[in-house]
């Protein structure tokens, strides 16, 4: 409990998959790990908890989400999970609901919540890729919550930003991702404190 006039932190709940769980880098160095350095310095108060699972589905997230959001009650999710429906080549229409459902959890309890979106590669067939794409524009729209178009923005198809396995950002590509995340978070957040003269 807090004493003394102290104020409770606003939580920023990160959850996705291994693009947002830093994996085959250091952890410090992911773009959530960037995101909470960001915050500290621009809107101090904030405090990010990443809760992003290498190798995880949207059927697996909703699965999790109900115990996560009540054991850290965010107020901001930033909901970044569809990239490995996509890359199993599992039903648009199955991604879609899984992700409407996580959002209905999350607001339900209050929160606001930001939808990260995901891209294929052409080599996925254009008619799939494109309603794989599609379907967070559609999810945002009937649900009525922010959307990053596309998290790895500037950096996919750049394999000089990837590692070896060609599908996880490197350490260098992070920065990019923390600027495709912060251009639909910065609205979501308050104004910082002024500053006393």
């Amino acid at each position: 409990m807090l004493g003394g006039g102290a104020r409770a932190e606003t939580v920023i709940l990160v959850y996705g998959d291994s693009l947002s769980a830093a994996y085959g880098i250091a952890r410090e160095a992911g773009w959530a790990n960037l995101l909470a350095r960001r915050l500290a310095e621009r809107h101090p108060g904030h405090r990010v908890v990443n809760a992003s699972v290498s190798g995880e589905t949207t059927a697996g997230g909703l699965t999790r989400l109900p115990e996560v959001l009540a054991a850290h009650r965010p107020a901001i999710t930033i909901l970044a999970l569809g990239a490995n429906d996509g890359l199993r080549g599992l039903p648009p229409a199955h991604t879609a609901r899984n992700l409407e459902a996580m959002i209905d959890l999350a607001t339900r309890r209050g929160g606001r919540v930001l939808l990260v979106g995901m891209r294929l590669p052409p080599n996925y067939g254009t008619a799939y890729a494109s309603k794989f794409q599609e379907t967070f524009t559609r999810v945002a729209a009937a649900r009525k919550v922010p959307l990053v178009p596309f998290l790895l923005e500037g950096v996919g198809g750049n394999l000089a930003l990837f590692q070896a396995d060609g599908l996880h950002p490197a350490e260098q590509a992070q920065p990019a991702l923390l600027d495709n995340v912060w251009r639909g978070l910065r609205p979501m957040l308050a104004p910082p404190p002024a500053r006393k003269r």
